[in-house]
């Protein structure tokens, strides 16, 4: 089911999630089932660029809605449920355990050197025999930048990705944070500045001078293991890109931060798997009534 952007500064879809809780919280299993389904996608974009790799945001993502469907009798409706729900999701992708991505700690010092390390050479042009290479550099392109926010730390990473990226006003961001606004376009602010620094100096996607090539980095990626040229994990042939469903960044900003943060922007969003069949042996055994009173 399509969900319009339920982190818009207005979002259409809170009365229609208000209703779908009240039919959950009086049993309605299959309305239980569509609040997850309406969500899951959402939850999934914010998870993998938390957590980098697919499978460790498909873990997280199923923990997020685990703890919605064991939680959600306690929904007393004072607050818009998007700001119920993504607190939940925003508290648990701050405070989860290390994915294996995080596990090298990463730095834009280490980062920039691993590479530097990593050798260019040219991809075969696409031929008959070789028809993947413009894909294989799509796949070296997104993978390499959303590796960068790893350098972030997390709660400097949750700000990029809900403010930036997202496009989040600085209204919802605090709301999900639960710090203020001036707070929450403070710590963007510097993530901002600090992303942005690293790629003036390293990327050369907008840079024309910077030496680092996605497509010459490609095969050194594959040599060193981080593409596996049979097993893609972010380019598809055809994507939604997260601006068409994101909308505006929640500031207007100088025109090159917004260059290099257009790249993000440029990324895939993604497809989540179907997590609401996954869960719907514990939504059949679990009693979600509450004594909810709108």
């Amino acid at each position: 089911m399509t969900c319009p952007n339920p982190l818009a500064d207005f979002a259409l879809t809170d009365a229609e999630d208000l209703d779908l809780v009240r039919l959950a919280q009086s049993g309605n299993k299959e309305a239980l089932e569509l609040l997850i389904t309406r969500h899951q996608r959402w939850i999934y974009n914010i998870a993998l660029r938390m957590r980098c790799l697919p499978q460790d945001a498909e873990d997280a993502t199923q923990e997020i809605l685990i703890k919605v469907l064991t939680k959600l009798s306690t929904f007393r409706g004072q607050s818009q449920f998007r700001t119920w729900l993504y607190r939940l999701a925003v508290s648990h992708l701050l405070n989860m355990k290390r994915g294996r991505a995080e596990a090298r700690e990463w730095t834009f010092d280490k980062y920039g050197s691993e590479l530097d390390r990593t050798p260019d050479a040219d991809l075969p042009a696409p031929d008959a025999q070789r028809p993947d290479a413009l894909l294989l550099a799509e796949e070296a392109k997104i993978g390499c930048t959303t590796g960068m926010l790893l350098c972030l730390d997390r709660e400097q990473r949750l700000v990029y990705v809900l403010g930036e990226i997202l496009g989040v006003t600085d209204r919802v961001g605090a709301e999900l944070l639960d710090i203020s606004r001036d707070s929450f376009r403070q710590k963007l602010s510097r993530a901002r500045r600090d992303l942005c620094n690293f790629m003036q100096g390293k990327c050369g996607l907008v840079k024309a001078s910077n030496p680092c090539r996605c497509a010459r980095k490609t095969q050194g990626f594959i040599q060193l293991g981080y593409i596996d040229p049979h097993h893609l994990l972010f380019a598809h042939e055809r994507i939604i890109q997260v601006r068409e469903v994101a909308g505006q960044r929640s500031e207007q900003i100088d025109a090159l931060d917004a260059e290099y943060a257009d790249i993000h922007r440029n990324h895939p969003f993604h497809e989540s798997p179907d997590f609401a069949a996954s869960l719907r042996g514990l939504i059949e055994r679990t009693d979600f009534r509450s004594d909810f009173d709108a």
